[in-house]
């Protein structure tokens, strides 16, 4: 066999063997590998070049050197998952790096971290000011996490005793001029009603790259080409018009009737409705 070919096959069998061994090990992001697995992933690529240029030595050999590192990696996570000493041992502890708004200069020391290196970390996190710190700890896979004084977190409806339903995901109803019939279901909608949402911006389906439904029921889209405009849904606009039209009409009943009590009840219904249009006339003009 010509050593060019035997090269070309040495490399898609290293390819595959590659990708059947990192799908055993999982999914890790690059910051999230231990320093293990760092060490792991770097040597499995060295293996992976040598089974795929090396013509002197068998191929084989190098496919076992690969699955041994690969099983002893599998070995020491199911290790990790049962052990928290061999956690500890292997990964290291989380570091404390601030404690109420102090820098505990040893602990930087010990983790050779210097003190522009930690500012740098800090205002990665949109922190400024280390006195802004209630606490900050390094993790094992080297990130730093900050937790802010209470009087410099983010005001959230908790704070004020405001209890906020959870608000569901949005969907994707058209992927790539398709459209996704399981989403559609999920929110309890129809092929009818999206495509009566497509009327109303005036684009056919097969035109539209992207087509999200958000927790309210309003449709956006993203066409294929981006010179195109898409005019938004006037659906708020048509509610505000019709709540209006509806207070209008209320106060004409109340005006014409003569009957005491049916203009009474105009009367109050008007009053209601025109309070509702008024705490709801801020989103409808969003």
């Amino acid at each position: 066999m010509p050593n060019w070919l035997e090269i070309s096959v040495r490399t898609l069998l290293a390819i595959a063997v590659l990708f059947f061994m990192t799908k055993l090990l999982g999914k890790r992001q690059i910051s999230q590998l231990s320093f293990f697995e760092y060490i792991t992933g770097i040597t499995i690529g060295s293996l992976t070049a040598y089974i795929s240029t090396d013509l002197e030595t068998d191929w084989y050999l190098g496919i076992i050197s690969l699955g041994v590192w690969v099983a002893v990696s599998i070995g020491i996570e199911f290790l990790q998952m049962k052990s928290k000493k061999a956690r500890d041992f292997i990964d290291s502890k989380a570091t404390v790096l601030i404690k109420d708004g102090k820098i505990l200069e040893d602990n930087l020391k010990k983790e050779r971290l210097a003190t522009d290196e930690l500012l740098e970390q800090l205002r990665s996190k949109d922190v400024f000011k280390v006195a802004d710190v209630e606490f900050a700890v390094m993790e094992p896979n080297g990130d730093i996490n900050v937790l802010l004084t209470k009087d410099n977190q983010p005001l959230t409806p908790n704070h004020l005793g405001i209890k906020v339903g959870p608000e569901p995901e949005s969907q994707t109803v058209i992927m790539d001029g398709k459209i996704m019939d399981e989403p559609l279901a999920t929110i309890g909608l129809s092929r009818a009603w999206l495509n009566t949402e497509l009327e109303k911006t005036g684009v056919a389906v097969e035109n539209v790259f992207i087509g999200q439904v958000d927790p309210y029921g309003q449709f956006y889209v993203d066409l294929f080409d981006d010179q195109i405009k898409v005019p938004e849904p006037q659906i708020k606009a048509t509610l505000y018009a019709t709540l209006k039209k509806c207070e209008a009409d209320l106060e004409l009943f109340g005006l014409t009737t003569q009957n005491k009590e049916a203009k009474e009840m105009y009367e109050q219904c008007s009053k209601q409705l025109q309070s509702v249009i008024t705490e709801v006339k801020p989103c409808l003009h969003r």
